[in-house]
């Protein structure tokens, strides 16, 4: 049986912006899902990591989101709009932005053999990587 081509997902990101990456938002992670509670609840973990290291009042609008209003994403996303959430700290910036895609696997993703041109790639951390273990350190 053939699987259909397209497939509806959620596409993730996280940005920053600080002093240490200057006047752009730089992307700090990405990731897909298939549902609107798994984008959410990728914010939600990650939002419950760094939340004792907020200060008081970015900690409870961190906490208010975690508990309510990812409720409301939720809904935002299936109605198929795009969802953000946002925290800042002193001169720290971060926002997660949740869409509604549809994705197109790639061939490399769904079949058991890479394409003939993944061949002429080569990865520089697992040469070093097998330089090192050949050498016992």
């Amino acid at each position: 049986m053939l699987r259909p081509l397209l497939r509806p997902g959620y596409w993730c990101e996280c940005w920053t912006r600080s002093p240490a990456t200057g006047p752009r938002s730089v992307l700090l992670a990405s990731i897909e899902t298939d549902s609107p509670s798994d984008a959410t609840r990728w914010i939600r973990v990650t939002v419950r990591t760094i939340a004792s290291a907020l200060d008081r009042q970015t900690a409870h609008d961190a906490w208010d989101w975690i508990t309510y209003g990812h409720k409301e994403a939720e809904d935002t996303l299936t109605n198929g709009q795009a969802a953000t959430f946002a925290l800042t700290q002193h001169d720290t910036h971060i926002e997660w932005i949740l869409r509604p895609v549809t994705f197109l696997p790639l061939a490399h993703r769904e079949s058991r053999r890479l394409p003939a041109c993944a061949e002429q790639f080569t990865c520089p951390t697992t040469h070093k990587i097998a330089r090192h273990q050949t050498n016992g350190h």
